[in-house]
């Protein structure tokens, strides 16, 4: 609801009737049926979607459809729930990112589905320090981390790969979707964007 509230176009399939039905707040479509039947993709504009969340109850279910969001509708950004960690592995080796039930917020969901969300998780109270999270872009995957220091204004501080998390990163290369935890200044802010933006 919280991509509805902030103007974005959202489509929201469930088998469930009922459970559409609880949307009160909600604004946008809804459709009944299953995420990975074709005619219901096809109603959902699919072909059209920038993302896709799969959240239903089941972990099979949820990567079928991530993966015919990606393989058969290309939508660049999509992101399954998973219920069972230790497939996470499993799944990242099929290029489907997952969060895990423990780590599921909106705020994941929606990194995962908008990679360029700007958003700055922790200030200190001075203004002055940010910790933020960003995706590492497909043009500089295999670049080693430190690569992702910029200046006096930007370091990375930790990384989430496979919904894991570790503080110690020294010598590791960036992957493909992984999430890079970085303490900027105001200034780095602006550095940080640039790097993560610059031409493959």
């Amino acid at each position: 609801m919280q991509l509805s509230d902030e103007g974005h176009s959202v489509v929201i399939i469930d088998k469930n009737r009922d459970a559409l039905r609880r949307l009160t707040r909600y604004h946008g479509r809804t459709l009944v049926g299953s995420g990975f039947d074709r005619d219901i993709l096809q109603k959902a504009e699919a072909s059209q979607a920038d993302g896709l969340a799969a959240v239903t109850s089941g972990d099979n279910t949820n990567i079928l459809c991530a993966r015919i969001a990606r393989d058969n509708y290309h939508i660049k950004n999509v992101v399954a729930r998973i219920y069972d960690p230790q497939r996470a592995d499993i799944y990242m080796k099929l290029g489907i990112p997952t969060v895990a039930t423990s780590l599921w917020t909106t705020l994941q969901v929606k990194r995962w589905m908008m990679p360029s969300d700007e958003s700055i998780e922790w200030t200190d109270g001075a203004g002055s320090l940010h910790l933020v999270e960003r995706i590492v872009p497909d043009h500089l995957a295999g670049r080693p981390l430190e690569y992702f220091n910029v200046g006096e204004n930007v370091r990375v501080v930790g990384l989430i790969r496979a919904s894991v998390g570790r503080v110690n990163i020294d010598g590791l290369f960036a992957q493909e979707d992984d999430m890079l935890e970085f303490m900027v200044t105001n200034q780095g802010m602006d550095e940080l964007r640039a790097l993560l933006a610059e031409a493959s």
